[in-house]
């Protein structure tokens, strides 16, 4: 193992000179977790070439190997971690201003925010979470000076600087307590301010075609680069005096608006999911997804009926505030119960690590033995933090699990990836073979095995 890990180190230094290349290989004799909500497979077989799973299955039924094989008796192999609603790569310390690109209290934009710009991804917090089994993640901002926190972006943490997969690929707002808050003191407020926020944007798009039947968000999604129609050009007085949206902010949330973008509703309290819900009414095409949703248990059955998804934070079983006094370890249980679509995410980099996905996934699994608790089965558990956050964020079928056509992103374990002592022995991301280095890794190895003599003076006392 120690042997690995140092291969690893030296192949991580040669990464930023030579662009690394997807490899073919198998991965046989391994407990083979697909991701998909079933069973491990005892002995299973995953395959993959030029980046792609080509079979996932038992080893009974495969063929032709590659030239490389790996052997994984005693290992478990799954798909890698989609971490749901993380801030992977924008920031280096909370604390510390200067590195911390998670909000904008003094910006003049905010639904235009688009976080993808500010990815770090030689961030250290990307380093660690790759070695603890995240491939992917959904990275968002916060709300600041508006209830919108702007554009998240999908990222992949694989050992090199094209980081961003997807940019402006969902909007966030906040309309519980802090979107109040933010809003002036009250929830009809900030529900105001979204609702005037999507008639804006709507008027805007419809104000704002350019000759050829496309808005500039239509032509830059495309790929064009083609001069504006003037009529874009306008100013606030043209749009109507009432307007509260920058024109950058407008057209920001026009792919809202017309269903073309996620709107990721951070929202705790049971009332405020169903006055959430009640917006699908007014605005059929939004595309919601609901985040937090600590007392979504108690209007499951509307989430379900809703078709509305959920990121959901699973370690809020405490009343810490008046949004939350229903909050219960049970609810991600009880909403899957009734249908809904869950994700375990919401994870950030401080105490809830992405990489502790696992654990958290783990303890659902283990409520299952509580009498009159709530949990879920272990491969739901594990579909939880897999393909479920990534079929929510459009990549169904391509992330989050093994079979056949979807991405080579794999994960080795030493054991069941949901229980505590298991850890990623090797990770492969689109096919390539990843560092498992970090800052932490290395103040572990140097401290290891050390003498007293090597102590800093200001030990000996």
């Amino acid at each position: 193992m120690i042997r690995r890990l140092t291969a690893l180190a030296a192949i991580a230094a040669t990464l930023v000179a030579a662009p690394l290349a997807a490899q073919d290989f198998a991965v046989v004799n391994a407990t083979l977790a697909t991701g998909d909500g079933g069973d491990p497979i005892a002995d299973g077989t995953v395959i993959v070439r030029g980046g792609q799973i080509v079979y996932a299955g038992p080893s009974a039924g495969a063929s032709a190997l590659p030239a490389t094989v790996i052997d994984g008796q005693g290992l478990w192999a799954t798909p890698g971690l989609f971490a749901a609603g993380s801030t992977l790569g924008l920031l280096d310390v909370d604390g510390v201003e200067d590195s911390n690109d998670l909000s904008a209290n003094r910006s003049p934009f905010s639904a235009a925010i688009d976080v993808s710009v500010a990815v770090n991804p030689s961030s250290e917090h990307l380093k660690v979470s790759r070695a603890g089994g995240v491939t992917r993640a959904a990275i968002t901002g916060f709300p600041a000076n508006s209830i919108f926190g702007g554009q998240g972006a999908i990222i992949d943490l694989g050992a090199d600087p094209q980081a961003v997969m997807r940019p402006r690929a969902f909007q966030i707002v906040n309309l519980g307590e802090r979107g109040a808050r933010i809003a002036g003191g009250s929830r009809p407020s900030a529900h105001a301010l979204l609702r005037n926020a999507l008639r804006e944007a709507g008027q805007y798009g419809d104000d704002s075609r350019i000759v050829g039947g496309a808005t500039r968000i239509e032509r830059e999604r495309n790929g064009d680069d083609l001069p504006l129609d003037p009529r874009i050009l306008d100013n606030a007085t043209e749009r109507g005096s009432d307007t509260l949206l920058t024109r950058f902010d407008a057209a920001a949330l026009v792919p809202v608006v017309r269903g073309q973008q996620p709107l990721w509703v951070q929202v705790d309290r049971a009332a405020d999911i169903r006055s959430v819900l009640a917006l699908k009414t007014e605005f059929p095409d939004i595309d919601m997804v609901l985040v937090g949703a600590s007392e979504g248990w108690l209007v499951a059955a509307d989430i379900a009926a809703a078709g509305v998804p959920v990121i959901a934070d699973p370690l809020n079983d405490l009343p810490v505030s008046f949004e939350e006094l229903a909050a219960t370890q049970s609810n991600v249980g009880r909403m899957v119960d009734a249908g809904v679509t869950v994700a375990i995410g919401n994870l950030t980099d401080g105490i809830e690590q992405p990489r502790n996905a696992t654990q958290y996934a783990g303890n659902l699994v283990a409520l299952t033995r509580l009498p009159g608790a709530s949990g879920l089965t272990w491969g739901e558990a594990f579909a939880a933090i897999t393909s479920i956050p990534a079929a929510i964020n459009g990549y169904g079928g391509r992330l989050g699990v093994l079979g056949n056509g979807a991405r080579g992103d794999i994960v080795l374990w030493n054991g069941d990836p949901l229980e505590l002592d298991s850890v990623p022995v090797r990770v492969f991301i689109d096919g390539v073979d990843q560092p498992m280095e970090s800052h932490q890794s290395r103040l572990r190895d140097r401290y290891r095995v050390i003498d007293d003599d090597d102590l800093p003076k200001a030990y000996d006392w």
